[in-house]
């Protein structure tokens, strides 16, 4: 009998989201090459409200197609995972309320927040990108030493997005100093991973790796996820 784990999917899910469609895919994908099985659960964020919603899984991925209905529900679940050790991925929106989740619980800053929920914020951690990435692919420069550049095994790889908003750059530095840590950035040098010290496995990133499912391509990202969530 094959091993079995579970993973919590944060978020609101639409049947009209590619990433949506893609993520059981990928996962599917992902337990196969693994010769495991994965048990994906959709968790809409408005049921999040105390950690037993979500503690029981042994993986956590917060997913695109933000904002989301209760912000506190998806920034909940994203403490949990980063306090307790469990392996997480967050994509797209979820790479960005992981920003919101570290600047407000790590660096004490109650007043971040997310430009396009709070345009008016004088602390918006998260704001619009120069340029939108809406149904594009882009070049992304990985990290050595980092798990994102282990899972892909390569130094650069070309990723699929659906994104206006980014890690606002007057606050990189306080941001992305540790233990929370830039993993890779496009050409320009803007940011688009992040990984956690000291944690099994916790990345986020502004691009969709799941969308490789969509074309029947492995999801190198996702593959590292599970096996991580099996460990």
């Amino acid at each position: 009998m094959r091993k079995k784990i579970t993973v919590g999917l944060v978020g609101d899910y639409n049947q009209s989201v590619p990433a949506h469609q893609a993520i059981p895919l990928a996962l599917k994908r992902a337990a196969d090459a693994k010769q495991i099985e994965v048990e994906p659960e959709w968790v809409p964020t408005v049921e999040i409200t105390s950690v037993s919603r979500i503690s029981s899984f042994d993986g956590i991925w917060c997913v695109p197609a933000s904002p989301y209905q209760s912000m506190e529900g998806a920034l909940l679940a994203i403490r949990h995972a980063r306090e307790a050790a469990i392996p997480f991925l967050g994509t797209c929106g979820g790479f960005q309320h992981v920003i919101i989740e570290y600047a407000r619980n790590v660096l004490g800053w109650a007043d971040a927040e997310h430009a396009e929920t709070a345009p008016g914020a004088t602390r918006a951690v998260i704001s619009p990108l120069e340029c939108a990435l809406v149904e594009t692919v882009a070049l992304v420069r990985l990290f050595p030493g980092t798990h994102v550049a282990a899972a892909y095994g390569v130094m650069e790889t070309a990723e699929g997005y659906r994104c206006r908003y980014g890690l606002n750059p007057d606050f990189r530095t306080s941001l992305v100093s540790g233990p929370l840590r830039v993993a890779g950035d496009d050409e320009a040098g803007d940011v688009r991973v992040v990984e956690m010290d000291d944690h099994p496995f916790f990345v986020a990133t502004l691009f969709q790796p799941e969308r490789a499912a969509l074309r029947e391509k492995p999801a190198p990202l996702v593959n590292a996820f599970v096996a991580a969530c099996a460990e």
